[in-house]
């Protein structure tokens, strides 16, 4: 290797001699690596000075490979060949085990996270990357694994499992409650601070959907924190900030851990499901095969599980 620095001096003299050999021009040669062609001329000569050979025959508005360049170009190109295939291996070798998760906010901090440890504890060698995003974004071009979608399923270009049926309670913090007179009926309910979701992007129920699906009219006069984060909702609901929509799936653990409280029995079962989606159209790792059947069967789990 000591003999080969010396002779070649730098490997960027290697890259620039297959292009140039392959081109048989220094200047189509300079625009496909993006530098000058005087640039090009001087490694070219640094390296025919280093091997010493001539490498290229130069001529007017045009080169050609000497008997000795033409040698050595196709012993460079093959190796530059086969070091490309051995990157390219390698790089997929990194990315085998790479899973990228498309999610908004509180599914990754309230229903992921939690979970983190048991999936690390059944797949070790699986890399997941949450991609937290507060839109449904396109899986394939955004080159992402998995997906969570609201809705019915059926999306073209995708196959899907629920893991989820939308269901929706009031949920506040013990400290709230303790200081507020908890609400007896929905009409109750009525009389007390509300945190509302508003989403830009995405459509989610609101405060208005909640009550008119118990035939309870409502009117909204703009009052109560107004939040276009889910997980903003969550955080304020558990400091005391008002009664929040609950999603159940999301927020069972907190309720588990008295971080939340249901405030009343009744909950809303919309015709609505969370999904698990993936492209149709490119077949998952198996890494990410791996990742969907564990949170299906995670999701499974948790849907035996029913807190009061």
């Amino acid at each position: 290797m000591r003999e080969l620095r010396r002779l070649v001096h730098s490997p960027h003299h290697l890259f620039v001699f297959e292009v140039c050999g392959r081109l048989l021009s220094f200047t189509r040669a300079a625009e496909e690596l993006g530098v000058s062609q005087p640039a090009v001329s001087l490694a070219i000569r640094q390296l025919e000075t280093a091997i010493g050979q001539e490498l290229f025959e130069r001529r007017h508005r045009a080169i050609r490979l000497t008997d000795a360049g033409e040698r050595f170009y196709n012993e460079v190109s093959l190796s530059l060949e086969r070091l490309l295939q051995a990157a390219r291996e390698v790089n997929r070798g990194g990315e085998e085990h790479l899973v990228t998760l498309s999610i908004s906010t509180a599914f990754a901090n309230y229903w992921v996270m939690p979970r983190m440890t048991r999936l690390h504890r059944s797949h070790p060698n699986i890399d997941l990357r949450l991609q937290v995003v507060d839109k449904d974004v396109d899986l394939e071009y955004e080159n992402v694994s998995l997906g969570i979608r609201r809705g019915r399923g059926g999306w073209p270009g995708y196959d899907s499992a629920a893991i989820a049926r939308e269901e929706l309670f009031a949920v506040a913090s013990p400290s709230y409650l303790a200081s507020n007179a908890r609400p007896k009926s929905i009409e109750d309910l009525l009389q007390h601070q509300f945190i509302h979701l508003e989403e830009p992007f995405r459509p989610r129920p609101r405060w208005l959907d909640w009550f008119q699906s118990f035939g309870v009219d409502f009117v909204d006069k703009g009052e109560g924190l107004r939040l276009n984060d889910y997980a903003l909702v969550i955080q304020a609901a558990m400091a005391g900030e008002g009664i929040a929509m609950g999603w159940r799936h999301v927020t069972d653990s907190l309720i588990q851990k008295r971080l939340l409280v249901p405030v009343l029995p009744q909950s809303w079962k919309t015709s609505e499901e969370f999904h698990l989606i993936w492209s149709d159209r490119t077949e998952l790792s198996e890494s990410a095969q791996q990742v969907r059947d564990w949170i299906i069967e995670e999701a499974k789990a948790a849907a035996m599980v029913r807190l009061p």
